[in-house]
């Protein structure tokens, strides 16, 4: 359908851009953006070089991940997006990745603080653990289903890896270095042993009201 070619160019240039700047490597990580109007959304194939893709191969599912549009098999994980974007109205991309530092978090299952304002204002309050569950299965769907409706934008999947959202994919990509500056900090702060500073707690208030408001304001542009 053509109607989809516009989401399919996004996930081809987008999942090129972070191959190149080598933050998905080789088939790993995965990422999808909403169809508008539509309880659709497009996704990158399962075991796919990202360097091959093409618009054929992009994947078009509804939110039960029943195949619209696409040649090949879409990514293992595309009930965990399709709950996202279940959930939450505010999100229109999901990227999943294997980042090193948020992925060294997911092994010592270390949930990050609250350690900038900018981290609050785009990320939450924290970035929380979602607990285990293997790859691809209804058991993750739900636990992550369960965890994004705090309105969080970043999550670490323990033993596993990250999950960003994003109102558009542009805010994707930002969470996710976003994300990894605050992984990078917080495991060397954690190195020192020294006690680690958080910001006061009326600050995190006031930037994760803000944030707030940002996604109140997209879902209900969403919903109409």
């Amino acid at each position: 359908m053509q109607y989809f070619n516009t989401f399919k160019q996004c996930i081809v240039e987008t999942a090129l851009r972070l191959l190149e700047q080598d933050v998905l490597k080789g088939t790993g990580g995965n990422l999808s953006v909403r169809v508008t109007g539509q309880q659709a959304f497009a996704i990158t194939p399962s075991n796919f070089d990202y360097a091959q893709m093409t618009l054929d191969d992009v994947c078009v599912l509804d939110w039960e991940s029943t195949l619209l549009e696409g040649a090949r098999k879409p990514s293992i994980e595309s009930g965990m997006h399709a709950a996202v974007y279940e959930t939450r109205p505010d999100v229109n991309a999901v990227i999943h990745t294997h980042q090193p530092y948020a992925s060294a978090l997911a092994l010592i299952n270390k949930p990050i603080p609250a350690l900038y304002d900018e981290q609050v204002r785009f990320l939450g309050r924290s970035v929380e653990i979602i607990p285990y569950a293997p790859s691809g299965t209804g058991f993750l769907k739900k636990k992550v289903q369960a965890k994004v409706r705090n309105g969080h934008n970043a999550f670490i999947l323990k033993n596993h890896g990250a999950l960003v959202l994003g109102s558009d994919i542009e805010r994707a990509i930002h969470n996710l270095y976003l994300l990894e500056k605050c992984a990078l900090t917080y495991l060397l702060a954690l190195c020192t042993g020294e006690k680690i500073s958080r910001i006061p707690l009326a600050v995190r208030e006031i930037a994760f009201a803000k944030l707030r408001a940002d996604e109140k304001r997209q879902g209900d542009k969403e919903t109409w």
